[in-house]
């Protein structure tokens, strides 16, 4: 293979902004990255390779969830904090109602940079550069925040290093305890408006944790009690970046993207003969591939092959994104022909992003319903076509936002202005996260019972 970590560049890119005042000034940062210490290590990629490959094969569940965006203004350590432990809490929910590990991925430390459907903007007659995430310009409507800088590449480096230093202190050093998560998720049912309906699952989990305490397994002799597997992802769309941080493994030769343990491309940027394919064709990280509603069959069965022509599992999450009303149509028939071609993949859905709508105050937001509908035909559809529903994919947040309407806090399009903080798309906050977080074991359980 006649692969470079800087072949994409002789390939066309999308979605990369070619608008740089200074060129050198980029390169020169680009340089300069090559020289910082990897974010992530090649054994760690391996070893969220081998739990995906467990998920590919029926064996666990993938959740992967974080912002839709990170900025600069938001990075505080209570905000990554708090979005850690709702994933936490979401996963032993999912662990409980799926009888199985949990392989928890977030959107974090480094989810900066965003594809937009325009490259400008216009406001009261001026137009401007589009704002494309914090590592390339600004979100202020001025000419000088909307030029793209490369300082904020290392900027970026910078919060992302210092965001995987917490999490990891969080993982290992007691934080994560199964206790700990378990009492806050018993706070979160007495005080959800729903509370009774989750409080069935609550207490049997409750039951299962005291009955590993009667066994004396217990937090000081079972490190699986008090630490957990927490590993980062994020769309690699500004391949210079990617590129900087790609480091040959001294091990194996192989080359590594060590921005993330997983990297995902985006349904606007999946183009075969495309510098993201390119790219990401020579890692050899976990890849992610977003699958929306103008995914041809044939296409798909062709990037999975250029992408991981050894069909090894755990290589390959294929991540649906198509809408609670497109969904139904759209992925039966990728599923089929994945399964006819006998490739191993995981099937993860994200229903945020096909669900985008306008509300009429003029937010844009995310019906909770329409999220939780495209779940259930999510994995409805799976089982129909006989593959494994493997994962979900949420764009979520610690924090208290109003940014998506509907759920147990019943908020209103009216509510949206309260706590609207996204710098791009709307989240679910912790409430909502963890109220789907229940319903999906509720569904995983069912499941499980009807011998799925």
């Amino acid at each position: 293979m006649t692969w470079s970590p800087d072949s994409w560049r002789a390939k066309p890119a999308k979605h990369i902004p070619e608008d740089y005042p200074d060129p050198e000034a980029l390169a020169a940062v680009e340089t300069e990255l090559v020289r910082y210490p990897p974010l992530v290590f090649a054994g760690e990629a391996r070893s969220l390779k081998s739990r995906l490959a467990d998920v590919a094969m029926g064996k666990a569940f993938l959740l992967q969830g974080g912002d839709c965006a990170e900025s600069f203004k938001e990075f505080h350590p209570d905000n990554i904090r708090d979005t850690f432990r709702v994933l936490l809490q979401m996963a032993v929910a999912l662990t409980y109602g799926a009888a199985m590990p949990v392989v928890k991925v977030g959107r974090i430390a480094g989810q900066f940079a965003k594809p937009r459907s325009a490259p400008t903007e216009t406001q009261d007659g001026v137009t401007l550069p589009s704002y494309r995430g914090d590592n390339i310009n600004g979100m202020a409507f001025e000419a000088d925040a909307r030029a793209p800088d490369p300082q904020r590449l290392l900027q970026a480096y910078g919060q992302s290093a210092a965001t995987l230093n917490l999490i990891r202190a969080l993982a290992k050093g007691g934080y994560a305890d199964l206790r700990n998560v378990h009492r806050w998720t018993l706070e979160f049912v007495e005080g959800a408006s729903q509370g009774e309906r989750y409080r069935q699952l609550a207490d049997k989990i409750s039951d299962a944790m005291a009955f590993m305490d009667a066994c004396g397994i217990t937090s000081a002799g079972a490190r699986a009690m008090t630490e957990v597997e927490f590993f980062t992802s994020h769309e690699a769309l500004l391949l210079g970046y990617e590129q900087a941080m790609t480091r040959k493994d001294s091990t194996t030769g192989d080359w590594y993207d060590t921005s993330a343990h997983l990297v995902w491309i985006g349904d606007r940027t999946r183009q075969p003969d495309g510098a993201h394919i390119e790219f990401c064709k020579g890692i050899k990280n976990p890849i992610g591939l977003k699958c929306g509603p103008s995914l041809d069959p044939d296409e798909l069965i062709e990037l999975i092959d250029i992408l991981n022509p050894e069909n090894e599992p755990g290589r390959m999450v294929l991540i649906s994104r198509f809408g609670a009303g497109k969904v139904g149509d759209g992925l039966p028939k990728l599923v089929r022909k994945v399964k006819e071609e006998g490739r191993h993949v995981v099937w993860s859905s994200d229903p945020m992003h096909g669900n985008t709508v306008k509300a009429s105050t003029g937010y844009k937001t995310r019906a909770f319903d329409d999220i939780g509908s495209e779940i259930a035909q999510f994995f409805d559809i799976c089982r129909a076509e006989g593959a494994y529903p493997g994962g979900v994919h949420f764009e979520m947040t610690g924090q208290d936002v109003t940014e998506c309407i509907g759920g147990g806090q019943d908020i209103s399009e009216e509510d949206l202005s309260d706590r609207y903080h996204t710098h791009c798309d709307p989240r679910l906050n912790a409430s909502q996260a963890l109220e789907l977080a229940f319903i999906l074991a509720e569904k995983l359980r069912e499941d499980r019972s009807n011998g799925g």
